[in-house]
């Protein structure tokens, strides 16, 4: 995948203008063939082959050869486009906790700039997931005309209660974080970051999958320090890969903005302006966007078809399943 760049002027949904904003996507290269656009999910980033190498890249199921694949960085995002760790040009430092509150809305604006810019008229295959199917979904609606097909994985049209208090006890880590509102430097609130990422995580998986991969080995063990030790690890990851607490506490933010029927006359109805072809994936493990919601809003998308996949790690089966849903795209 081939990383660029576009600089754009965007009128954000809460009012303001984010001036000469950098959007950072990622392009396959190829002139030629079906244009799959991928929408990422909250922490990675717009290079798919990166966090997801079993589905995307030469001769994979999204074969980044034969077709135009394009990822889009989203708004507020640590990986490049415009969002907290960027500088603000008022005073030459990172905008950390002054970046101006964004929506899931003003992220697809900036899809919509790239579209744009690269001369894409039409979009073969729309795939979003988690958060990025909030994108995904946002932009069916909003432009319906664009898709062929949808994929939406393990994902809603509108941020759910469950979801809303798992998000506020990610940025409740944050704040807990002394160094984190003192904003000295892109390194605060690290230790607080490390503790949101953990929080996530136990809410990504299930009680099998921990189950399973963090099971104590031997039966005397006195004091269980396995999982611990997982858990300490992955906050500790998403900080080595560069990942600062700002830009972490926007995404979630963004997530709370999160209604495709804000100003359409509710959900239902928004759904209905969907003209692709959709099929709604959900996983029946999956603690976040339990298939029985899912199911219930498949139904208000004309002609949406509705899969549930098995998988013993929760809502990181979009991830981890990948014989499953290479079948589905194929």
């Amino acid at each position: 995948m081939i990383r660029q760049e576009i600089k754009v002027n965007l009128n954000l949904e809460c009012g303001g203008v984010l001036e000469n904003a950098r959007i950072v996507f990622h392009t396959s290269g190829a002139k030629t063939g079906k244009v799959i656009w991928i929408c990422h999910a909250l922490t990675a980033n717009s290079d798919p082959e990166d966090w997801w190498p079993e589905m995307v890249g030469p001769g994979k199921t999204i074969d980044t050869e034969k077709s135009q694949v394009v990822c889009v960085n989203m708004l507020g995002s640590a990986y490049g486009t415009e969002g907290p760790a960027r500088e603000n040009p008022a005073t030459g430092k990172p905008w950390m906790l002054d970046f101006p509150d964004v929506t899931i809305r003003d992220t697809v604006t900036t899809f919509e700039a790239v579209r744009k810019h690269i001369g894409i008229k039409k979009i073969d295959l729309l795939i979003g997931a988690s958060n990025g199917g909030f994108d995904a979904i946002e932009w069916a609606i909003s432009a319906p005309e664009l898709f062929n097909r949808c994929l939406f994985l393990c994902t809603a049209p509108r941020i759910s209660p469950f979801l809303g208090a798992t998000v506020e006890a990610q940025r409740m880590a944050l704040e807990a974080d002394p160094t984190f509102r003192e904003a000295r430097s892109l390194d605060g609130g690290r230790e607080g970051l490390k503790c949101a990422r953990a929080q996530a995580l136990i809410s990504y998986r299930c009680f099998k999958g921990y189950g399973l991969t963090q099971r104590e080995e031997d039966p005397d063990t006195l004091f269980a320090g396995r999982v611990a030790s997982y858990e300490r690890y992955q906050g500790e990851k998403l900080v080595r890969r560069g990942f600062d607490a700002y830009s972490y506490y926007c995404l979630c933010n963004a997530l709370d903005s999160h209604n495709a029927g804000r100003g359409r006359g509710g959900v239902q109805k928004a759904l209905q302006a969907i003209k692709a072809r959709t099929t709604v994936v959900a996983v029946d493990s999956d603690l976040i966007f339990p298939p029985a919601e899912s199911r219930e809003w498949t139904a208000w998308i004309p002609g949406a078809q509705y899969v549930e996949i098995s998988s013993n790690f929760g809502h990181d089966g979009f991830l981890l399943e990948t014989a499953k849903l290479s079948a589905l795209i194929l």
